[in-house]
């Protein structure tokens, strides 16, 4: 069967671009250094010996934040990886009687999630891809996996920075937050739940599905299923065993977990009653106690937490890599380099859609919403007051592109990449045509919303 439209083609060319030369994620990071390094050294006024003290300065900047990206993975990972969710992704999974189709209820299942909880929606997409794959394979529905991986990967693409996790809106409602001098704090009604906020959530999420039922190829014997790249698995759900002794029956006590995830909602509806607004902390709190309300026994829940640290293993080695490079653009200069040469190409009018290309430039090399803020926020906020563009507004546009070029930037499909066993290059030439394609969608709603 031919393919029918422009943009399957597109998207095929892209992924055997893609397949061919991108390296692994971790050495993606390791050029980005070198490359950060020699615009620095061109750039800039800091010699070689200056730039690699700026490199392990900034090395170790973001321990607090990684940590906390860690815990928004893992939390989420083990809530998606409950039996119960399991056995509703594995249900939902088998709705689809076409390849399109799957592709849309993945990406669909990806875009809600990734609003909720980016750890959980990148999880969730990564399971949803999975089950679909092979509920497609098992019914005889000719699908194209690196599609619906792809599809899986398109919250953290194109709606989590607007969503409950959101970086950089959360930090700005932080008290205490670095830019508290020059913004204040600013509430989340307006960023993440102003209107702005939520027009550009909403026609993103259509957006994607248009995209994906456009980008996927029609059945056919080209396309490749699920069973090509999955192996088989042993469940990873925590099996009952005898309990022989006490310690083995405190472990299992549904009542000591019970109580520990009813200490954490009362401080939880506590926390809110007061008038508190979201922030890093309280969505990680909140993520880890409904973990625990949800296994009840706590070694249910620790091994299951067990089970999802592997998949932090790539924010560990790499965080302080992309934070050494965060400390080089930031301390060399370079970041108000870039950031003011495209601010000065600005107005009022056209400032969110600069931000939004600033963002998305700088998260290729620092790819961490709060992390990046700290480099470019200071340069960004400071034309904001003088262009007098409202501060939420310029927060929203930032997120949209810190997360715009997560689709180019393979650092967060770890995660994904390892359940869906498959490399990065198999399914970054479909995420990389949805960022393009994105490009006009991202000019026209950041103008218009």
């Amino acid at each position: 069967m031919e393919r029918s439209n422009f943009i399957e083609r597109w998207g095929i060319r892209f992924s055997a671009w893609v397949e061919r030369w991108m390296p692994d994620p971790f050495l993606f990071a390791i050029i980005l250094t070198f490359l950060t390094f020699i615009l620095a050294y061109f750039l800039t006024a800091s010699g070689f010996l200056s730039l690699v003290d700026y490199w392990y300065k900034g090395f170790w900047t973001l321990l607090t934040f990684g940590m906390q990206m860690v815990i928004i993975l893992a939390t989420g990972y083990v809530i998606a990886n409950h039996p119960r969710v399991q056995n509703w992704l594995k249900k939902l999974s088998s709705i689809p009687s076409s390849g399109k189709q799957a592709a849309l209820l993945v990406a669909a299942t990806s875009m809600i999630f990734a609003w909720i909880n980016w750890g959980l929606g990148l999880v969730l997409g990564a399971f949803a891809a999975k089950f679909t794959g092979e509920a497609m394979e098992e019914k005889g529905v000719r699908v194209h996996y690196p599609v619906l991986v792809a599809a899986g990967y398109s919250g953290l693409g194109m709606i989590w920075h607007f969503g409950l996790s959101a970086s950089a809106p959360l930090l700005s409602a932080t008290k205490g937050h670095f830019l508290e001098k020059l913004i204040g704090i600013v509430p989340v009604n307006q960023t993440i739940f102003s209107s702005y906020g939520i027009i550009l959530s909403v026609t993103s999420l259509i957006f994607v599905l248009m995209v994906f039922y456009l980008i996927t190829p029609p059945d056919s014997d080209e396309n490749l299923p699920a069973s090509l790249f999955l192996k088989e698995e042993t469940p990873s759900s925590v099996e009952e065993e005898e309990v022989a002794t006490p310690a083995e029956k405190i472990e299992r006590s549904r009542v000591i977990g019970g109580l520990v995830a009813l200490l954490g909602i009362i401080f939880i509806v506590r926390y809110f009653l007061k008038g508190n607004g979201l922030n890093l902390n309280i969505v990680n709190f909140t993520f880890l106690m409904v973990g625990i309300l949800i296994y009840l026994r706590p070694i249910k829940y620790l091994k299951a937490f067990y089970s999802a640290v592997p998949s932090t293993a790539g924010i560990i080695l790499q965080f302080p890599f992309y934070a050494g490079i965060m400390g080089i653009i930031r301390y060399s200069g370079l970041g108000d380099i870039i950031a003011k040469w495209l601010i000065s190409v600005s107005n009022h009018a056209l400032f969110p859609v600069t931000t939004w290309f600033v963002a998305g430039i700088v998260n290729i090399f620092v790819p961490s919403g709060g992390g990046e803020w700290a480099v470019v926020g200071d340069t960004i906020v400071r034309a904001a007051n003088y262009l007098h563009v409202p501060i939420g507004k310029v927060i929203m546009a930032y997120a949209a592109g810190d997360q715009w070029t997560n689709l180019f930037q393979p650092f967060w499909a770890i995660p994904l990449l390892g359940i869906c066993q498959i490399s990065a290059r198999k399914i970054f030439g479909y995420t990389i045509a949805l960022m393009l394609l994105a490009i006009p969608f991202y000019i026209v709603m950041l103008l218009i919303a």
